[in-house]
């Protein structure tokens, strides 16, 4: 479990776990969702927000995991711009620690 600052002051705070950034990683939720100013403002917090809503509309199967995210981050109460920024950060270093590096991936080739 992890603990994303959701404002500047660092007074209020979100957890998100790992089945979350897995929720992200297995959607793409991040992938085109900053424009190419790479500023995160409270418009790319609502297109987030719509992307999720078009994604649980059209799903056929269960979107639980969807939903769990939607309820305990994307929707917080303490989620903006700020808290989307540091879980952007947290998904990115999340991501490279459990992305298998081109080297591992060699061993086991080898075996």
């Amino acid at each position: 479990m992890y603990a994303i600052q959701a404002n500047a002051s660092g007074t209020r705070s979100i957890e998100v776990s790992d089945g979350h950034l897995a929720t992200i990683q297995k959607y793409g939720l991040f992938q085109h969702l900053i424009d190419s100013n790479g500023i995160v403002d409270e418009t790319v917090l609502d297109k987030l927000k719509l992307n999720i809503r078009s994604l649980i509309a059209v799903q056929e199967e269960d979107s639980k995991d969807l939903l769990d995210l939607c309820i305990d981050v994307i929707y917080h109460n303490n989620m903006k711009a700020f808290g989307l920024q540091q879980l952007i950060k947290l998904y990115l270093q999340w991501l490279s620690d459990h992305t298998p590096k081109e080297e591992d991936e060699e061993k086991k080739v080898e075996e």
